[in-house]
């Protein structure tokens, strides 16, 4: 049903795209100096794009994958800005005129130049080895022909003058239009998100909103400043407005890289545990991310998943302080003050790290009572209760007994909501091979408050 949905969604930007080009051909190219200015425009931002690391979350989920987890191998994720393209394929969509004289293009023809544009640049993607980014180009083909077709026969009509005129109302009126496509751009991401992965739809719009408020209204402003410059100058005008988004865009990259890199540390750190042999192989990173994997299914936000991503993977840093090691590397058999003590050892760890304070504290109170913890730490004592009690095996007794236990500790050990989530994940990677459907437990009701001890301060 899912993957129908998603099909759906391609399926119509493709058709779409076809009519564009077909008539695009059959009529030929209407003022072809401004399609090729913005075509190339539109061709050099594709091709500096490039694919943002997913937000946390988007982990592969260890235990369902035979592959072995790679920190940097995630699927590609929704938010693959390229603010110039995206700039100058809305800027297009909204030209009106070119140095004071009408444009003709019209809808259809807006369609083609940003579609054969954008496959130019995603073709060299391609050769690269990124990926074809379907998703992201049906995005680019639907949220461009909204802004079009309502914007392109209103003003070739004249209605648009009539109502708003041409001074700062018009200015008003296209950056209303653009934040209506990008509010139905982050929708129609939230959606094809949701339909692949099937993770809950309103935590991953909640995502696509707050991530307007940064990149998305430079792009909405640039896009409007280049539809009017172009009005007025020309289209020197548009290299003269690219050059700043074009720099945001290098400075996304370098942004990009050095949270990968910083990801692949904390990453690497967490391996001390296994190559000292206090933990078995591979146990950290399957506690990460069966904890991410469960924190989407509570509708965490990213920022919420970054803070547990790091925590899972840190959480048996700990382990390091000891003289003797944990037999197996098991924390969850232990008695309760030798854990904690354990998890209070992990959190010095942590802060010596220079991680932020939030995952230090989720550290050193993964062993508390559940009652006492912050949502956080509950999801990470769970995830590692339940993979030390499945013990790396994969049979399907064992991690229904695993479940089992992990139910009969929910009067003081474990959150019954996050045992119920962890078994949904777990069973959702059986039913997608079923073919069956699942029925999300039904979550409890958090107040500010509960929501304000997600992520507690540092204490003291």
């Amino acid at each position: 049903m899912r993957a129908w949905g998603a099909w759906t969604v391609r399926a119509a930007a493709a058709a779409l795209t076809v009519v564009a080009l077909g008539h695009t051909l059959w009529n030929g190219v209407t003022e072809p100096g401004a399609a090729l200015s913005f075509g190339i425009l539109i061709t050099i931002g594709e091709l500096a794009r490039r694919d943002s690391r997913a937000p946390a979350g988007y982990l592969r989920a260890g235990p369902f994958h035979a592959g072995p987890f790679h920190p940097g191998s995630f699927h590609p994720g929704d938010r693959q800005p390229a603010p110039l393209g995206s700039a100058a394929a809305l800027a297009y969509a909204l030209l009106g005129q070119n140095a004071g004289r009408p444009t003709h293009h019209g809808v259809l023809q807006t369609v083609a130049v940003v579609v054969a544009a954008a496959l130019a640049g995603i073709a060299v993607q391609v050769v690269r080895g990124h990926g074809p980014a379907v998703d992201h180009a049906a995005r680019r083909v639907l949220t461009v022909s909204f802004a079009a077709a309502c914007f392109q026969p209103l003003y070739n009509s004249g209605r648009l003058a009539q109502t708003v005129g041409l001074g700062p109302y018009l200015v008003l009126f296209l950056l209303f239009l653009l934040g209506l496509t990008a509010l139905c751009d982050a929708v129609l991401a939230a959606a094809l998100a949701g339909l692949r992965t099937g993770w809950p739809y309103g935590p991953l719009l909640r995502d696509e909103l707050r991530a307007l408020l940064g990149i998305g209204s430079a792009v909405c402003a640039t896009g409007v400043v280049m539809a009017l410059g172009v009005a007025v100058a020309g289209l020197w005008a548009l290299p003269v407005l690219s050059v700043p988004l074009l720099l945001t865009q290098m400075s996304f990259r370098r942004i990009g890289a050095i949270r990968t890199t910083y990801r692949q540390t904390i990453t690497s750190l967490a391996r001390a545990t296994e190559i000292a042999g206090y933990t078995r192989p591979g146990h950290a990173r399957r506690v990460a991310a069966l904890s991410c994997a469960v924190g989407r299914e509570l509708g965490l936000s990213e920022r919420e998943l970054t803070v547990l991503e790091y925590a899972a993977l840190m959480h048996d840093i700990g382990q390091l302080s000891l003289v003797d090691p944990v037999p197996a590397g098991a924390t969850a058999p232990l008695p309760p003050a030798e854990a904690r003590r354990i998890a209070a050892l992990g959190g010095e760890v942590a802060r010596q790290t220079g991680v932020p304070a939030e995952v230090a504290v989720v550290v050193e109170r993964q062993a508390d009572p559940y009652r006492d913890q912050p949502v956080l730490a509950r999801i990470v004592r769970t995830a590692n209760a339940y993979d030390d009690l499945v013990g790396g095996a994969r049979h399907p007794g064992g991690s229904l007994a695993a479940l089992e236990q992990l139910r009969l500790g929910t009067g003081h050990d474990h959150h019954p909501e996050v045992v119920e989530c962890l078994a949904y994940v777990l069973r959702r990677n059986s039913s997608r091979r079923d073919g069956a459907r699942l029925e999300r437990p039904k979550r409890e009701a958090r107040g500010r408050g509960e929501r304000a001890r997600v992520v507690p301060g540092r204490p003291g």
